[in-house]
């Protein structure tokens, strides 16, 4: 009994020492259902979301607690909504992608809302994009998913205030009253990706996906 009380302990004292992942964190669902909608003048609203990463890209969004594609659809889900009676609008999610190149993670999203007539026509359109690098990245497959889920927090929150400008700018003809909304937010700035983009900068991918 005494030998077996002496293995526990050592091993337990093991397990406490290795480890030189981070803490799993709480990872929750993205979501903009607290702010006002983006009422359209049509009759439905579409999201396509076949967007892929091409192959042969160094893509790791899939294995962020939150994919950027899903955190795009959920945004699409919560601020857009039909309030018309004919017509259509597609939202197409044209990037999802966060890019491993080297030691830092470069991240990107593109939208286009587009508006079709009931004829099938395209009418109007808007397009919204965003981009930001992180380089500080703990080491170990957990630390990739902290900065992966960090980045696409980020990025999902700049799209949001993004998406909605070109919204209030390029489609204010099909844009019903939103009662009383906020102020229109300014747009993203956007920077060349060899300059950190405006965020938290992150350090070198380490460990296994």
């Amino acid at each position: 009994m005494r030998r077996r009380f002496v293995l526990a302990a050592l091993l337990a004292g093991a397990l406490a020492g290795c480890g030189s992942d981070p803490v799993p964190e709480n990872y929750p669902p993205l979501s903009y259902s607290y702010l006002l909608p983006l009422r359209l003048n049509v009759a439905s609203i579409d999201i396509d979301d076949s967007w892929r990463p091409h192959p042969g890209t160094p893509d790791v969004s899939l294995y962020s607690p939150v994919r950027p594609l899903d955190a795009l659809r959920q945004m699409a889900q919560d601020r857009l909504v039909a309030a018309g009676n004919a017509g259509r609008a597609v939202l197409h999610i044209d990037d999802a992608s966060i890019l491993h190149i080297g030691d830092r993670l470069d991240g990107h999203m593109v939208v286009t809302l587009n508006i079709y007539t009931s004829d099938g026509t395209r009418s109007a359109y808007a397009e919204a994009q965003v981009a930001r690098r992180t380089t500080d990245i703990p080491s170990g497959p957990a630390g990739l998913r902290a900065a992966l889920y960090r980045l696409t927090h980020e990025m999902a929150d700049d799209m949001n205030v993004e998406l909605e400008f070109q919204v209030r700018r390029s489609l204010r003809d099909w844009l019903l009253d939103t009662t009383q909304g906020p102020a229109v937010p300014a747009p993203v700035i956007q920077q060349p990706l060899d300059q950190p983009a405006g965020g938290s900068m992150l350090g070198p991918v380490g460990g296994e996906y």
